[in-house]
């Protein structure tokens, strides 16, 4: 299953790659792509993680979830 996550805040590479390391420690999380200039991550997961998962996994961070959605 494929999310795209919409995601406020970032503005560089280093928070891509912030975002990237978080999605990427969710269990479950097979695959993380992150757009800077979409300002978007797009994961593909297997059907036990949940949306709260991502959002939680990203706004740790401090950036902000604006949408998740499947793809």
């Amino acid at each position: 299953m494929e999310k795209v996550i919409q995601i406020e805040g970032m503005s560089c590479q280093h928070c891509v790659g912030h975002v990237e390391t978080a999605l990427r420690q969710v269990a479950g999380v097979r695959t993380v792509r992150v757009d800077l200039a979409q300002k978007r991550a797009t994961v593909e997961v297997d059907a036990t993680v949940t949306d709260e998962q991502l959002k939680n996994a990203v706004e740790e961070l401090g950036y902000d979830v604006k949408a998740i959605k499947d793809a």
